[in-house]
């Protein structure tokens, strides 16, 4: 028995590092899976469906039941298609994992307008979109009388609770998604929603380049940057089991705490 079997989980942004790890990790312990991603460059640029379809083969391959998305999330009938397809799929929708993501790393005096811009709308819009279509879906059912086990999983980071240095716009999107989490728990409570955040260190392409030596895979032992570390403590935070909500982990290889006030 796995803790998610019966349950259907969306991954935004899941054909790579993070989001990978997280379906699969889903997938693992019983979750249907919706593998979403638009498979764009680090930057934002271009299609291309074969790191969510190697993500579903894997799946399949493991016993599991997954199913490409290919909808951009920060379009609002994109976002709205991709949880209808969970529903039409697998005839519910339980989890939410808000992952997806680009960066347009640049210095505030050279930093274009489409850069800022480009950075909020994947980040905030891509949040938001996907959430609130979730939401209209349980909150109808929770005012018909439907109990709700709902659980949605936003992705902050270091750099939205603390800043970094040439990311002022990905800084600012993320310490937005910390914000909109806490707003989120005391609205959708009332409906069986839960809602919560993660600030992850981990190795993928938005860290492997600006923080090469600390996101470089070890010779032997322990690899703490693995992305595979960050997962188990999402899987919990969209299974039933969680009963908390509003809060924001810090978590990485063997590491995990709660950022607080």
């Amino acid at each position: 028995m796995g803790i998610c079997d019966g349950r259907v989980a969306i991954i935004t942004g899941a054909g790579r590092g993070l989001g990978r790890a997280h379906a699969l990790a889903f997938a693992a312990e019983g979750a249907k899976v919706i593998v979403n991603d638009v498979g764009a460059s680090l930057t934002g640029e271009g299609h291309d469906i074969s790191p969510a379809a190697e993500v579903v083969a894997t799946i399949k391959a493991m016993g599991g039941e997954a199913v490409i998305n290919d909808d951009d999330v920060s379009d609002w009938d994109g976002a709205g298609r991709m949880v209808q397809q969970a529903i039409d799929t697998f005839g519910r929708l339980d989890t939410l994992v808000c992952n997806a993501g680009i960066v347009r790393d640049r210095m505030i005096v050279n930093m274009s307008v489409d850069e800022w811009d480009a950075v909020m709308k994947v980040h905030l819009r891509g949040m938001f979109c996907p959430v609130r279509h979730a939401v209209d879906y349980w909150r109808a059912m929770s005012k018909a009388g439907t109990p709700i086990e709902a659980r949605i999983i936003t992705t902050s980071s270091g750099a939205g609770l603390f800043g970094s240095v040439s990311q002022a716009n990905y800084s600012a999107a993320k310490a937005g998604i910390a914000s909109f989490t806490i707003v989120s728990a005391a609205e959708l409570d009332r409906y069986g929603i839960k809602i919560n955040g993660i600030a992850p260190s981990a190795r993928s392409r938005m860290t492997q380049d600006a923080f090469a030596e600390m996101m470089k895979k070890p010779d032997s032992g322990f690899d703490a940057m693995d992305p595979a570390n960050v997962s188990p403590v999402v899987v919990w935070l969209g299974s039933s089991a969680c009963e908390i909500s509003g809060r924001m982990f810090e978590t990485s290889g063997g590491e995990l705490s709660v950022a607080d006030g």
